[in-house]
C-alpha cells in the first residue's frame, strides 16, 4: 500500500471510528502494563541466575525454539497472512499461525490486525497508532521522544491503541475460527509460558528446571519477540534504506530483516505489503518467506502473492505483486 494523504473525511471517519472501539478499562490498562514491563523482570531473574551457573543447552535450546515458533506465528501468520492475506491455508495452518501468533503475547489476534491495518492506511500521518515522526518535535530529545512512543509508548496511549475492529477487520469478524482463536487469547499466552516450563521440568525433573524452562522459553523469549516487533515500528520506520516511493518513511535495515525474520525490509513491504516475500532480493535474507516457500512446496500454501520489483534504474513504486497458484483445489483464506 502506497503512503496516502488522508483527507479530512477520512479522518473524521477514523476518528468516529475510535470513539465505537472498545472502551480501555483500568483492568486492559493493568494488563498492558504486566504484558509490557513483566518480560524484563524475567530477563533480569534469568540474568541472575545464569550469573550463578543455572543455564545450559536445554534452556538455549527452548528459548531459540520458542523464539521461532512464536516469531514466525507473528510475521508469517499475524502479519502476512491474517493481516495482508499474502497466501491461502487450510483450517490446520489457520489454527496453527493463530496460536503461535497469541503466544507471542503482543494482542489478540483481531486487534493486532486491525491496529496494523490502520497504520498502513495512515502511515506517518495523523491517525497512525505507532509512528516515530507524527507530532514529533525537532531536536535530540524530540527523536527520542518519538522513537520510544513509536517502540512501545503508544501502548499506553488511548488514541493509539483503540482501533475499531469493524471498520479495520470486519472479514476477520465474520469468521468463526478467528473468531475462536481470537477468544481464547488468554489460554493460547499461559500456554505458551507453560509448555517450555513443563519440558524443563519433566526433562531435568527439578523445579528449578521448570523455573528455567519459564524463563528462558517463556518470559526472556516473550521480551525478546516483543522488541523485535517493536523495533519495526520505531527503527525501521527512522534508519535503514528507502529502494521505493511510498509515501512515508518506511526504511529497509538489515539488522531487523535478520532478527525480525525478515520483517525488516520495511520500505519493500510498504510498498508491496500483500506480497508474502518482503527480502525481494537475494541479499536481503527473509527467514519468514523460506518457511512460507517451503509450505508452498508441500501444498500448504497456495495462491501466493509474490512481489515483481522494479528494474534497478526505476524505484518508483509501480511494481505488481503476483499471485501464484501451485495447485487446483479447495484451500481457504483465514
Amino acid at each position: 500500500m502506497r503512503g496516502e494523504i488522508a483527507n479530512d473525511h477520512e479522518l473524521k471517519g477514523a476518528t468516529n471510528a475510535l470513539r465505537r472501539a472498545r472502551p480501555h478499562t483500568l483492568l486492559w490498562r493493568l494488563i498492558r502494563i504486566v504484558v509490557v514491563f513483566l518480560p524484563p523482570v524475567g530477563v533480569i531473574a534469568a540474568m541472575i541466575l545464569l550469573w550463578g551457573g543455572y543455564f545450559g543447552p536445554l534452556y538455549l535450546t527452548l528459548f531459540v525454539v520458542m523464539y521461532l515458533l512464536t516469531g514466525f506465528g507473528i510475521t508469517i501468520g499475524f502479519h502476512r497472512f491474517f493481516t495482508h492475506g499474502g497466501f491461502k491455508a487450510g483450517p490446520v495452518i489457520v489454527y496453527t499461525l493463530g496460536i503461535l501468533g497469541s503466544m507471542a503475547v503482543e494482542g489478540n489476534l483481531i486487534w493486532w490486525v486491525a491496529t496494523h491495518r490502520r497504520h498502513h492506511r495512515y502511515s506517518d500521518k495523523e491517525m497512525d497508532p505507532h509512528s516515530p515522526h507524527v507530532g514529533r518535535k525537532p531536536g535530540i530529545l524530540g527523536t527520542i521522544k518519538g522513537l520510544l512512543h513509536a517502540h512501545m509508548g503508544w501502548f499506553f496511549n488511548s488514541d493509539s491503541t483503540r482501533t475499531d475492529s469493524q471498520r479495520y477487520a470486519p472479514d476477520l469478524l465474520a469468521d468463526p475460527r478467528i473468531m475462536a482463536i481470537d477468544r481464547l487469547f488468554p489460554l493460547w499466552v499461559v500456554l505458551g509460558l507453560l509448555v517450555p516450563a513443563s519440558i524443563a521440568g519433566a526433562v531435568t525433573r527439578t523445579w528449578t528446571g521448570a523455573l528455567l524452562g519459564f524463563l528462558w522459553g517463556g518470559l526472556v523469549r516473550v521480551f525478546m519477540v516483543h522488541h523485535v516487533t517493536w523495533s519495526v515500528n520505531s527503527i525501521c520506520h527512522f534508519w535503514g534504506s528507502r529502494n521505493h516511493e511510498t509515501g512515508d518513511e518506511s526504511r529497509n535495515n538489515f539488522l531487523m530483516g535478520i532478527l525480525g525474520l525478515g520483517e525488516g525490509w520495511h520500505n519493500n513491504h510498504h510498498a508491496f505489503p500483500s506480497s508474502a516475500r518482503h527480502g525481494l532480493t537475494w541479499r536481503q535474507i527473509d527467514p519468514s518467506w523460506m518457511v512460507i516457500l517451503m509450505m508452498r512446496q508441500l501444498g500448504l500454501a497456495t495462491a501466493v502473492k509474490i512481489a515483481t520489483p522494479p528494474s534497478s534504474h526505476d524505484h518508483k513504486c509501480t511494481s505488481i505483486v503476483r499471485s501464484v497458484h501451485m495447485r487446483p483445489g479447495k484451500s481457504l483464506s483465514r
